[in-house]
């Protein structure tokens, strides 16, 4: 064992193993293969095409899902590192978080999960899960990436148990998946995993802020009440009394990012002492997350929160572009459910292979995969006459 290592640390010597036996690579360990096989998926490729809030063609200085990913991984790499967690498994997690998400963000899984609702609707955690354990083909010998245990644990249950998402007709992927395989979805993931996912919380938060200042939906003034980000400002330029409205954002959002990661480190270390964790039993078996914001930095993103709500998301030209694409992709799937021999053969002949159920989900699949621009020119070359004439 490592002794820098804590003790309630994953291994990737310890590692659980893959359902599908490999030999051990002599250059990397258990987790750090996973994570190059996700980076070089199909799937991560195409998020640097999928939105974050703005679609991918309206700038390239937004956040795409690819770039938050990315984002997302640095800070997780970050708290495991201080946490004396694994880094590559973190990291990994992370890096994989996303890959389930459709094009056009929210706006297209509440379109995707609007039209498979008789179907067994659409999530994008689920659809990630799937995306890792059956849809990537990439290998001779199985399905998906075959990846370790303790990434296909992190991947489905960074958020905590999931045990009671079950009954849902959308999670039925988890609940028949690998029988003999257990997942123990009725425990709480690797503190590794919860880094992960706190670091999502992280980067989303402070980059949609710098997003939404870039695009012009609200201005560094308009954040001077808001908890956290408004002392922050003050600060910046109580240090830099000349600074100009761009470095201003910009040393803002990057002082807002450490301010966070330290609360949680902090918050994190408290609950580990308390709960009196030893070991990475202890970690799943523990009553509650244990990687975890304090309560008065809750409360304060609980503003954050409502501001960007407000100002951001439910905005007139963030309205616009959600109600066009969810217009997208709900004619899209109409048409392929009625006409699958629309769709390229390889979905095409999944979507007549079975009943009308599986005909739906490959339908899903083949969208919930396009990125924003490909579903914008599919969506053209389907229902413009004149590009029609030239596929």
């Amino acid at each position: 064992m490592n002794p820098e290592r804590a003790p309630y640390a994953e291994y990737p010597e310890h590692s659980r193993g893959r359902l599908e036996p490999e030999p051990i690579s002599r250059t990397r360990n258990a987790f750090a293969r996973d994570r190059d096989r996700i980076i070089h998926c199909t799937a991560f490729r195409r998020l640097k095409e999928k939105t974050q809030v703005f679609v991918a063609h309206e700038g390239d200085h937004y956040r795409t899902r690819l770039t938050h990913s990315l984002e997302v991984s640095q800070i997780a790499r970050s708290l495991a590192h201080a946490l004396r967690l694994d880094t590559d498994l973190a990291e990994t997690v992370a890096l994989a978080h996303d890959l389930g998400h459709p094009p056009f963000g929210h706006a297209g899984e509440d379109e995707l999960q609007a039209q498979m609702q008789p179907w067994g609707g659409f999530d994008h955690n689920v659809q990630t899960f799937r995306v890792v354990t059956k849809l990537e083909e990439r290998y001779p010998r199985f399905d998906g990436l075959n990846l370790s245990w303790e990434t296909v644990e992190g991947v489905i249950k960074h958020n905590g148990p999931v045990t009671h998402k079950l009954e849902e007709p959308s999670w039925k992927a988890i609940a028949d998946y690998a029988p003999g395989w257990d997942l123990r979805l009725d425990t709480f993931a690797s503190l590794e995993a919860q880094a992960a996912a706190i670091a999502d919380d992280i980067a989303y938060n402070n980059h949609d802020v710098d997003d939404g200042v870039q695009a012009g939906l609200f201005t560094l003034e308009d954040l001077a009440d808001v908890p956290l980000i408004g002392p922050v400002l003050d600060d910046v330029r109580r240090d830099w009394p000349a600074i100009d409205a761009r470095m201003l954002r910009l040393e803002a959002v990057r002082r807002m990012i450490g301010v966070m990661v330290e609360d949680v480190l902090a918050e994190t270390e408290r609950r580990i002492e308390a709960a009196s964790i030893r070991s990475t039993e202890d970690v799943r078996t523990a009553d509650r997350t244990l990687v975890a914001f304090s309560p008065a930095m809750l409360a304060d993103l609980g503003v954050l929160r409502r501001f960007l709500f407000e100002r951001m998301y439910r905005h007139y030209r963030v309205n616009r572009t959600r109600s066009q694409a969810r217009r997208i992709l709900a004619e899209m799937f109409q048409l392929f459910m009625a006409e699958p021999e629309t769709m390229p053969p390889e979905w095409s002949g999944k979507a007549l292979s079975g009943d009308e159920a599986k005909r739906a989900r490959a339908v899903c699949d083949y969208i919930a995969g396009m990125t924003d621009r490909y579903a914008i020119e599919e969506h053209r070359k389907l229902f413009s006459l004149d590009l029609a004439l030239d596929l």
